[in-house]
This record gives structure tokens, sequence and C-alpha cells, in this order.
């Protein structure tokens, strides 16, 4: 500008010396060092200069800007409201991936257990396979069919009851829970057994009924002569001894019939049971009662046991007031003599009491202690058939916090009065409407305490049935023989002893004598006449060679 020049056209008025560039200039070096030929000083010219102009040309950033004028750009703010804005999206990016990963791990479902991979296959050891030609199936005779059951594509075996014991009641009071009952073999046979189970990648549950004992097992004995903490470990009350006969407590009546209360001549006093005389209840308001079970639980585990059926736990306890249980007919009440049978009582008393669930959580706790080891999880099963009462099954399933049992066994399907499309919609969708949320169902149509499938609906269903089965969701639960069409014996081949054990007779093999059960010369129980044409050669194996 004119300003401009003005200013600087002073300096070569009053003899400065323009300098462009970084060009030194020789003359203005030579007038500089020789100051001793000057005789006066230049005068001094006030140059005036817009401040603003040099601030813009201070702080106007440049390409190669050294580090010393770099770092004063570095402590003035630019962007300040993009970077902050860019700052706080990349927090709320980063907590909600953190989120997001939480949920999807919370609530995508798990990679499915071994019980819930494939159907359990439950099998009555006595009738399975005989092995030492004694008419009688044997934990030998189990390991001699594995191929069997690998065939069939399942991966867990459920065994029935196998303690020792006086065999009543199926042999579900047990006179020793330590040990192999002799007919079924030896401890030696149950160890070899769970290794070959191991060994082809199969599992292993057996039944526990913790609710009695036989009445020959010792901590009856000793309780009976009142010896020391074994005195409690029944429930024993005084009764009225009148005219020779004994008037019971109160009205209770046992699930076979009659009175649950039994006179013992040596305590003098009357003994509870739920189920037959020979089966004593069990006090389980007993602390030391409680660790025996739990010791045994814990015995049976260290063999390799992967899993327990924990049944009739719904009778573990008894409310301690002994009142008596109202009758269904309100006509019989107080008429202690008239009520035999068990369907004649509400047992508001006698089942599912307070206390229960506390007890079925410490099954569970002590089980989970075996189930620390990385798939070697240990499986839970209850089982009670709590016909009228959805609600008090799923109960044992537990709480979303409180795991029970896995699951419940469900009986639905076995409990079908009629047989049609409706009836099985209502028997599934009871069961699915009722289940807890997250929790896993199962489906049985077999069972040792009912008839067999091709009995209750007939033969020609019975592979419609296990098709559906199968196709259900959840565990599918099976009873030896019915992936044949098992059924029923005739009522006139088993003499009255066996007359509740038409379900159990032996399993069907081939078409030989006794039908491959035995080699000897019977078995416990007759085969069913229609072995010879309804057997697993025939069935299983012989279509497959027939495809081939």
């Amino acid at each position: 500008t004119g300003e401009s020049k003005s200013k600087y056209n002073c300096l070569s008025e009053k003899g400065g010396v323009e300098n462009n560039g970084f060009v030194q200039n020789e003359a203005f070096e030579d007038k500089e060092t020789d100051t001793s030929s000057q005789e006066e000083m230049p005068k001094t010219c006030s140059i005036l200069v817009d401040p603003v102009a040099v601030e813009e040309t201070v702080l106007k950033p440049y390409a190669g800007m050294p580090k010393e004028v770099l770092l004063q750009f570095s402590s003035q703010a630019r962007y300040r409201v993009t970077r902050e804005i860019l700052f706080w999206l990349i927090i709320a990016a980063s907590v909600a991936l953190v989120g997001a990963t939480i949920a999807i791990i919370a609530l995508s479902p798990k990679c499915l257990d071994w019980w819930q991979a494939s159907p359990i296959y439950q099998i009555y050891p006595r009738s399975f396979k005989d092995s030492d030609m004694d008419g009688n199936g044997d934990l030998k005779g189990i390991q001699e069919k594995l191929d069997h059951i690998t065939y069939l594509n399942i991966k867990t075996i459920w065994i029935t009851s196998f303690f020792k014991s006086p065999l009543k009641d199926l042999g579900y009071g047990a006179e020793d829970f330590y040990d192999i009952d002799p007919i079924f073999g030896s401890m030696r046979d149950f160890e070899n057994l769970i290794a070959a189970i191991h060994d082809k990648g199969l599992k292993v549950i057996m039944d526990l009924i913790p609710n009695h004992t036989s009445d020959k097992h010792w901590w009856f004995q000793l309780s009976r002569n009142r010896t020391g903490k074994y005195t409690d470990y029944y429930i024993w009350q005084d009764c009225v001894q009148a005219a020779g006969s004994v008037i019971p407590p109160n009205n209770w009546v046992s699930v076979f019939g009659n009175s649950s209360w039994q006179f013992d001549e040596v305590r003098q006093q009357c003994y509870f049971h739920q189920f037959g005389k020979e089966q004593p209840d069990l006090n389980f308001r007993s602390p030391d009662v409680r660790q025996e079970i739990h010791d045994i639980i814990k015995f049976w585990l260290g063999k390799g046991v992967d899993g327990f059926s924990f049944g009739t736990v719904k009778f573990l306890l008894e409310a301690t007031h002994l009142r008596d249980e109202p009758p269904v007919n309100k006509s019989q009440n107080g008429v202690m003599y008239t009520i035999t049978a068990y369907s004649q009582l509400h047992h508001d008393y006698t089942t599912t009491q307070v206390g229960l669930h506390d007890i079925i959580r410490s099954f569970r706790h002590t089980m989970n202690e075996f189930s620390r080891e990385p798939g070697r999880y240990r499986f839970m099963g209850s089982h009670d058939d709590e016909k009228e009462d959805i609600e008090a099954t799923m109960m044992y399933y537990g709480t979303p916090f409180i795991q029970e049992a896995d699951f419940p066994f469900n009986f639905n399907l076995i409990n079908m009065k009629n047989l049609s499309g409706n009836s099985i919609f209502e028997a599934v969708d009871l069961w699915m409407r009722n289940m807890p949320a997250g929790k896993w169902p199962n489906w049985a149509v077999g069972s040792p305490n009912a008839a067999r499938l091709s009995t209750r609906i007939g033969y020609e269903f019975a592979d419609v049935m296990n098709m559906l089965l199968l196709t259900l969701p959840g565990t599918p639960v099976t009873y030896y023989g019915e992936e044949i069409g098992m059924e029923n014996i005739a009522s006139e081949n088993v003499s009255e002893e066996h007359a509740t054990l038409a379900e159990k007779s032996p399993m069907q093999w081939n078409g030989e004598v006794n039908a491959g059960f035995t080699e000897g010369n019977s078995s416990w129980l007759p085969v069913h006449f229609n072995y010879r044409s309804i057997n697993v050669e025939v069935v299983v194996f012989a279509p497959c060679s027939a495809k081939q």
C-alpha cells in the first residue's frame, strides 16, 4: 500500500540499506564494519506497524513450521466442540458394543448339554438281558447289549433301582444303599459297566429313592432298638392298643391302601410308611438322615454315575401336627376306619410340605460339587407324577435364581385317557404353557409303572407315537422294548405274585427260546407269546438288511 511504501522509503532517505530476501549485501557489510570512518550516526526513523497485521502474520500456520512454532499452536483450542462430540460418540459406541455383546451372550441359547442332545433309554435291569442263565437280567447283560443302544443313537441310559433289597415294590426299598443286589451282580460288575458305557461315549443315570428304606436296613434295626442317633431316623409315634388291635395316631393312608402306620413289637410304637409296611419312611427332619442321603449321592457320583432320578420326593416330609387328612367324601369325616384307599383323602399333610424344596435344592448343591470338571455335568431329574397339579410339578424346576431338577419327568403322554389329536395337543400344551421360561421340557411314552405303549394305544400306532416323541421339543424318554412295539404280557401268564409286572416282561431280542433273553431254562417272568414276530432282530435289523 501507499502507506507502507512511505514507511520503507524512510530507510532509504536516512541512509538505510534495503535487503531483499536472504542475499547478503556486501556494501552494507563493508559500511557496517567500517564504523570508524563515519562521522555521525544515521538518524532513526519511526516505522508505523499495524498490530493486527502482525498478529495475523504470527498466528497463521504454514507448512514446514519448526517444532517451537508448532507447539504454540498445540496449546490453543481448535475444533473443540467437534473433538468433544467425537470423543463422547466413541465412548457411547464402546458402551453400546459391550452391552450388545453381554445381551447376545445372555439371551442366545447355549449349546445343548448331554442330557438334552439325545433320548434317554430307561432299563429295568431284571428284564433286559440275563448273562448268567439264572433267568434274571443283570448288569453284565446290560453291558453285553450296549451296541443295541448305540445303534439307536441313544446317548443316555437310565437304570432303575439295583440296590441290595428284598425286592419289594420293584426293589425301591433299599436294604443297603452302598451295595448291589446279588441278583444283578457285584460292585465290580457295576464298575465295569460304567467303564464300558463311558468308553462308548454314553452317559448313565440311576434311580435313588430317598424317602424310605427296607425294614431290613440296619438303620431301621438300630432305630427300633433306640440306639443312639438312629433312634429318630424314622417316624415313630405312640399307638393305642385296645382289645388286641392297634389304633393308629390318625387317618393317614398309604399309597397301597390301609393305614400308613404299622406297630413294631420291638419298640412298642408305630412307624410311618407311605408305601408298603416293609418300607418305613425316613425322618427327613433329622439332620443326620439328610447327611446320610448326601453321603450316598457322593458315593455313587464318585463311582462315575452321571446323574440321578430322585423318586417319590413329594413324600419326603409330613406335617408334624399329625392331624387327620380331609376326606374327599365329606360324609366320611371323622370316621377313620371307613377310609382305606389312598384316593379317599386329600393328602394335604403327607405330600409337598413346607421345606421340601429346600431339601431338593440341597441335593442339587451336592451334585454341583461333582459338576465342576469340564464335560462332567451331573444331571438331576425328579420323578413324581403330579397328575392333577401341574403347578406343583413345575416347582421342581426351581426358580430363575435357584436351580433344582434339570427337569421333572413328564408323563402327560402316558396319562392320556383317550388317544386323539386334541388330547395329544392338550398334553403337550399343558406342559409348555406352564413350564418356567428358559427351562427344558421332556416327554415319555413308556414307564415301568404304566402299561406298555402298544397295549395302551395299539401296535399300529406305536411308531406314530415314537415319531412324535422324537419331534417334540426337549428330551425324549423311552422305555426298553418300546422301540420294537413290545406289549404287556397277558394276565393269565403272570402269577399272583407278579400280577403288577405285566409291563416288565423280558426284552425280546430274537425268535429263539425265551426270546434270546436268557440261555437258561426259564426267565423270571414269561416272555410275550408274540416274541417270534416282534423282536429286535426282526423289527430293527431285518428292515435295514432288506434295504441293503
